[in-house]
C-alpha cells in the first residue's frame, strides 16, 4: 500500500490538512467529489497490486547464473 508518516493510506479521518487540500484539488481537477476521488483512487490501488502479483506468479524462471553454469558444465563428461 502507500504509505506516509501517519502510515495510512487515503482514509479521509487519517488524513492531516496538507494531504486533505492536496486530494480535494486532484479530486476538483477530475471533477469529482473528494469522496468519490479516494474510492476511485483506493479501487486503482488495489487493482495494480493484484495486477502486480499476477504478474509475479507468472514470471518465467530465472536463467542459472555464471558460475551455476560454469559448475554445470565442468560436471558433464567430456
Amino acid at each position: 500500500m502507500m504509505g506516509g508518516k501517519n502510515g495510512g493510506g487515503t482514509d479521509p479521518r487519517r488524513m492531516s490538512e496538507g494531504q486533505r487540500a492536496y486530494e480535494a484539488r486532484r479530486a476538483a481537477k477530475a471533477g469529482m467529489s473528494l469522496e468519490k476521488w479516494l474510492a476511485e483512487k483506493e479501487k486503482r490501488t488495489r487493482e495494480e497490486i493484484a495486477a502486480a502479483t499476477r504478474a509475479e506468479a507468472v514470471k518465467p524462471a530465472k536463467k542459472p547464473g555464471f558460475f551455476a553454469r560454469l559448475l554445470e558444465r565442468a560436471q558433464k563428461p567430456l
